[in-house]
């Protein structure tokens, strides 16, 4: 919200230093985002007069003007503006003057002609964005006069950024309100008498769904002259709000919106077939917007409509075929209350964002559409003439929001905020904000006014008298009880530890989107449904993931695309499972690699990454939590993986999580630079370490024996592990493998595993006859188990 100081100061006394104002509208919970003039700093501008405008000699496109500034001598000046004109008023720059961007205005020849100053357009004296001609002032606009005094451009504005529940303060009557309140200075808003009909002419209206529009009130104008100048008053009052100015109707409509805070529209009331419906738009009716856009309007949308088609959607954007044009004679004044619920996010829908729909979705007083219509009334018939009808006013009582009475105990004030507010000044505050109060039982009864919709419960009342008072004079005391410090454990892993060996081994974080396209989705994780956006932002972040792996491919392919070849990401965050009313959200932990194996070393040969080598790297992060022996990772296949690079992370028989190359299709389909690994599993795997034990240093010797032993070649070598632990007992320390070899010797569909066993007693020294029976165990134990055949 733009709020120029001089209009706010008509409407109450301001403070002399406007920084000291917008500290206290930030203090008060109005955050103030910036403070900046109405307009640059310019001078020499005056208002100049065309007296005279012939064709330049010598130059197709210039004219030579003859402009009085006021000064009794007429100033020669080469234009080349396709609105100069004889008659026309501009800003008039006079030789000396300076401009924004620090331009000084000199005498000078233009092709042959001398010019002694310049007519300045709006952009040039940045009043506006574009222009296309000269800046066209009135015709009463007195010659001579400094162009910043008549305009009073020694204006600031002040723009506040509203957190959506004060809808309230999206007007200048809102914000008069509450520096009304910090000041404790009366509010003094404009004055205006009712409209009386001249005419009997109405178009009668209808509510079809009054829970989303119980109030709507509307009045034909006839006459209006739509081709009248908007005064130069209200069109720098819209400028400097952010608004531009379109025309006189449209202006006045736009200008009530920024005082009262009250979208409202006209319509060429010729254009209206019979009445006028509020309902809700039948399924396949479509409506050409202002924006010139054609939608399809579904059965969630409110819509204004007359005996024919929708002519505007309600609260978001009228229709073109039944705007004001230029044509228009008679005019149809639209002034209602929609519910929030009714216009939420159905702008978004569409793809549209209006001033209307910002402030209708987060609440309009229903109390104000009267006196809006009739302030209305009341400017257009000044500006453009014309003659109204009566107002046509359909409620729906029973869907209006109810008056509101919340409890407010004085001392209850107190007790939450720590302070000492005296209750006159609570009721100065809450009466200042409009808001009524009556001795009740257990305390006082307030009445919440109509335009206040964020005030439902005690707390709410609590916070105004807080915001008021100012929070920065609420006392800071330390709390009476003494603060327990909740012990650090040993055994607890933050994800942050998690995080910071990925980086050690190489990874790179990144932050990803939880939407996601559902075309990825479905090929990464084909065997889920996601869970699909009612509103997505886009086409291509319609779904909810349901593994990160959506988001770390996109990212690859993102930075394959610009020549990154060696690419590691993790990610940590929520992967979303399940069915929108049982929706499981879960933590989880995923990365992908892709390019060499290492950067380029002069000492390498390089090489692709490949399954073992993020194998380690997940094998590694396990080893950090101690959790390594309690997993089992074994070849299993995942539709996105590749049939024989895939393995599935199980613990206690359940599956926790994935790690494998994509699928050759996969790459494929989108266009990656393969292989390319990845992996995921559930956090929670990693939030409890296991405890180191002291062992005391052994005092006798360990043994070593190998062993070579034949197996299928489907047998994973943790079997093998597995089942050499069982049959050797405790005196087993430590087994590894340490050799895999398939080829001459080895008969074909089996492979030969080399296991080197630690062998060792805390109390003695083994003997050779102790290991040789040991051995003798494990090699039975293997082949009665799995087949396997000692390799001779």
């Amino acid at each position: 919200m733009r709020i120029s100081t001089r209009w706010l100061n008509e409407w109450v006394a301001l403070p002399d230093d406007t920084e000291t104002l917008a500290e206290r509208l930030t203090m008060a919970g109005l955050e103030v985002d910036g403070v900046e003039p109405a307009a640059p700093a310019f001078d020499g501008v005056v208002v100049g007069e065309i007296i005279g405008c012939d064709p330049h000699p010598d130059a197709e496109r210039l004219k030579v003007c003859q402009v009085d500034d006021g000064s009794g001598e007429p100033k020669t000046v080469v234009c080349g503006a396709p609105n100069a004109r004889q008659g026309l008023k501009a800003p008039f720059a006079q030789v000396g003057a300076r401009l924004p961007g620090d331009m000084k205005i000199k005498a000078a020849k233009l092709r042959g002609v001398k010019s002694f100053g310049m007519l300045c357009a709006a952009r040039e004296l940045g009043l506006a964005e574009d222009s296309e001609g000269l800046m066209a002032l009135p015709a009463d606009a007195p010659v001579g006069i400094g162009l910043r005094d008549w305009l009073d451009l020694d204006d600031v504005v002040i723009e506040v950024e509203l957190t959506p529940n004060r809808s309230d303060c999206l007007s200048m009557a809102g914000v008069a309100r509450e520096v009304g309140v910090l000041e404790k200075t009366p509010v003094n808003p404009p004055q205006w008498q009712p409209t009386p009909a001249v005419i009997e002419d109405e178009i009668p209206v209808q509510l079809a769904a009054p829970a989303d529009c119980p109030r709507y009130c509307g009045r034909v104008i006839r006459d209006v002259d739509v081709t009248a100048a908007t005064p130069m008053w209200l069109q720098e009052r819209l400028r400097r709000a952010g608004v531009r100015p379109l025309g006189v109707v449209v202006d006045i409509t736009n200008y009530l919106m920024l005082e009262l805070g009250q979208p409202m529209h006209a319509f060429d009331a010729a254009t209206l077939k019979g009445g006028v419906t509020v309902r809700k738009a039948r399924n396949g009716e479509t409506l050409e917007l202002l924006s010139g856009e054609t939608v399809k309007l579904d059965a969630q949308t409110l819509v204004i409509a007359d005996d024919q088609i929708p002519v505007a959607m309600a609260g978001v954007m009228g229709g073109a075929p039944t705007a004001v044009s230029d044509q228009t004679v008679d005019v149809f004044l639209e002034s209602a209350f929609f519910a929030p619920g009714a216009i939420a996010g159905r702008a978004r829908a569409y793809g549209l964002h209006t001033d209307s729909s910002h402030r209708f979705e987060r609440g309009v007083d229903p109390q104000g559409c009267r006196d809006a219509l009739e302030r209305a009334t009341g400017l257009l018939i000044e500006l453009a003439g014309g003659r109204p009808g009566p107002i046509t006013e359909a409620v729906a009582e029973a869907d209006m929001p109810p008056t509101r009475s919340v409890t407010l105990r004085p001392d209850r004030v107190n007790r939450l905020l720590g302070t000492r507010i005296e209750q006159p000044e609570m009721v100065e505050t809450l009466s200042r904000l409009g808001m009524g109060l009556v001795e009740g039982a257990q305390g006082w009864d307030v009445q919440v006014p109509s335009w206040r919709f964020d005030i439902t419960r005690e707390v709410d009342l609590i916070e105004e008298v807080a915001r008021i008072h100012g929070y920065d004079r609420l006392p800071t005391r330390r709390s009476a009880a003494p603060a327990a410090l909740t012990g650090a454990s040993e055994s607890k892993l933050s994800l942050d530890r998690a995080r910071a060996l990925l980086v050690d081994r190489g990874y790179q974080e990144a932050v990803t989107y939880s939407f996601v396209d559902p075309e990825l989705q479905r090929r990464l994780d084909p065997d889920e449904a996601p869970v699909a956006l009612a509103n997505p932002l886009s086409a291509d972040l319609a779904v909810m993931r349901t593994t990160l792996w959506t988001g770390l491919v996109r990212a690859l392919s993102h930075n394959q695309n610009r020549q990154m070849n060696r690419v590691r990401l993790f990610e940590t965050g929520l992967s979303f499972r399940g069915e929108p009313g049982a929706l499981a959200q879960t933590p989880v932990v995923a990365g992908l690699i892709a390019g060499p194996a290492s950067a380029m070393h002069w000492g390498e040969r390089p090489r692709d990454a490949d399954f073992f080598d993020i194998k380690g790297d997940v094998e590694a992060l396990f080893e950090m939590a101690g959790i390594a022996h309690q997993l089992d990772i074994a070849a299993a296949e995942h539709p996105a993986l590749h049939p024989g690079q895939s393995a599935a992370i199980r613990k206690d028989g359940q599956t926790v999580g994935w790690l494998g190359a994509l699928h050759p299709a996969v790459i494929r389909d989108l266009d990656l630079n393969g292989p390319v690994l990845v992996f995921e599993f559930a956090q929670s795997l990693l939030g409890q370490k296991a405890l180191p034990d002291y062992q005391p240093i052994p005092r006798y010797p360990s043994i070593r024996r190998d062993l070579a032993v034949i197996v299928d070649e489907t047998i994973a070598a943790t079997a093998v592990e597995q089942c050499i632990r069982e049959a050797a007992g405790e005196v087993l320390k430590t087994v590894s493998v340490f050799d895999v070899y398939q080829g001459k010797g080895v008969s074909e569909g089996c492979k030969s595993l080399a296991m080197g066993l630690i062998l060792q007693d805390s109390s003695r020294t083994l003997t050779d006859d102790e290991v040789e029976t040991v051995q003798r165990r494990v090699i039975e134990k293997l082949r009665q188990d799995l087949g396997a055949e000692l390799r001779e």
